[in-house]
């Protein structure tokens, strides 16, 4: 089996290694195993027919440090499954969380310094991106609300407006702004789980991510609408050059 082909399975190995190591040392439960292994499970299905579909014959080391903050995600999800049976690890929470969002600013910069940029790259990246704010989301809710489950949830509701308005998928110019904004919704939402905040300025911080977000979002969507009417010409969208594609990276 190549690399590229042990790549998800190396992931859901790593899994295993620290839901084991987290039973044993803390205490994980069987909601955490079960919420953690299948979004081990399906973010390997995914990656899997990822790499299948766009014939990828290297995975390259960037996609490697993805990989890990994939999986430290998927440990974060398990944590706070367990957290709402009465488990509570909130200080490994905090730290799992950490390591992640550092890792984020990583790949990016070494996709570019090795030449392995590449849209399946950063199609992963923003997927991982998603999952965690989602996961701390969900963290969020029982400190500040649950309407905060709105900004875990933004990119899932892009994904399914996009099943009914193909032309939604349509490739947008890449901005620096727009990863700007998702790591501030990570770091935002793991100040608040970290518990730093009073739960008055938790709100006003998150509701603050969650404008920021919207604006992105919003752009995004707008560039789109303009462009529609051109599409619907039959013109075809004008290409993002590869190398250009996870410049948006940290």
């Amino acid at each position: 089996m190549r690399t590229v082909q042990r790549a998800p399975v190396s992931g859901l190995v790593l899994l295993v290694a620290l839901l084991t190591t987290t039973q044993v040392s803390v205490g994980l439960g069987a909601a955490g195993w079960l919420v953690g292994l299948a979004a081990g499970i399906t973010a390997a299905v995914l990656l899997a027919v990822g790499l299948y579909r766009t014939a990828t014959t290297r995975f390259g080391s960037a996609n490697v440090v993805t990989l890990v903050r994939a999986t430290l995600g998927q440990l974060v999800a398990a944590l706070v499954a367990a957290s709402f049976t009465g488990m509570n690890h909130h200080g490994l929470l905090v730290a799992v969380t950490a390591v992640a969002l550092l890792l984020d600013a990583v790949d990016g910069r070494v996709a570019r310094r090795t030449g392995s940029v590449t849209p399946l790259g950063a199609r992963f990246d923003m997927e991982v991106d998603a999952f965690l704010i989602l996961v701390l989301s969900v963290a969020a809710g029982p400190v500040v609300g649950w309407w905060v489950l709105a900004i875990g949830l933004a990119r899932y509701a892009l994904f399914a407006a996009e099943r009914v308005w193909p032309w939604l998928r349509t490739p947008v110019p890449p901005r620096y702004w727009r990863k700007v904004v998702a790591a501030v919704q990570g770091v935002c939402l793991a100040l608040v789980v970290a518990g730093l905040l009073p739960t008055l300025e938790a709100v006003v911080l998150l509701v603050v991510a969650l404008a920021l977000l919207a604006e992105s979002f919003g752009r995004d969507v707008v560039w789109l609408v303009r462009r529609h009417p051109a599409t619907a010409t039959g013109l075809e969208p004008v290409p993002i050059p590869a190398r250009l594609v996870r410049s948006t990276g940290g």
